[in-house]
């Protein structure tokens, strides 16, 4: 018995140690596919990005914002004209993970606790 408590004791502080690799900033520029699924319903966008700006296509609307990176991880965008009111909030979008050609993001409008997930993959 004390040998199986002191293996799981081991492989715990093994896994807690382990971090995610992240190299975000290959992933500040570029042309990406995003896809993020709500409630079972999967939205796909197009959108470029530079340093300066952000502009997505969704269902054949472009939508542009100002980019403000906060650190090499996290952005926050803000729409250029908005036309409601929720256009109006910040999107604050973190990037949890990266692999060479994608990354995994939890996004939400600022200063809600609700987030939502989803991948980018590099498309140029």
């Amino acid at each position: 018995m004390k040998i199986k408590a002191l293996l799981l004791l081991l492989l715990l502080s093994l896994t807690s140690c382990y971090e995610f690799e992240r190299n975000c900033t290959d992933f500040k520029t570029g042309t990406y596919k995003s896809e993020i699924t709500i409630n079972n319903d999967t939205y796909t966008s197009t959108f470029t990005r530079d340093n300066v700006f952000q502009v997505e296509n969704y269902k054949g609307k472009i939508d542009s914002s100002k980019v403000r990176w906060i650190n090499d991880c996290e952005v926050v965008f803000t729409t250029i004209n908005p036309k409601s009111r929720i256009d109006k909030k910040d999107v604050h979008l973190k990037i949890l993970t990266t692999t060479k050609d994608s990354y995994t993001f939890e996004y939400s409008y600022v200063g809600e606790v609700t987030k939502q997930k989803g991948t980018a993959v590099r498309v140029e």
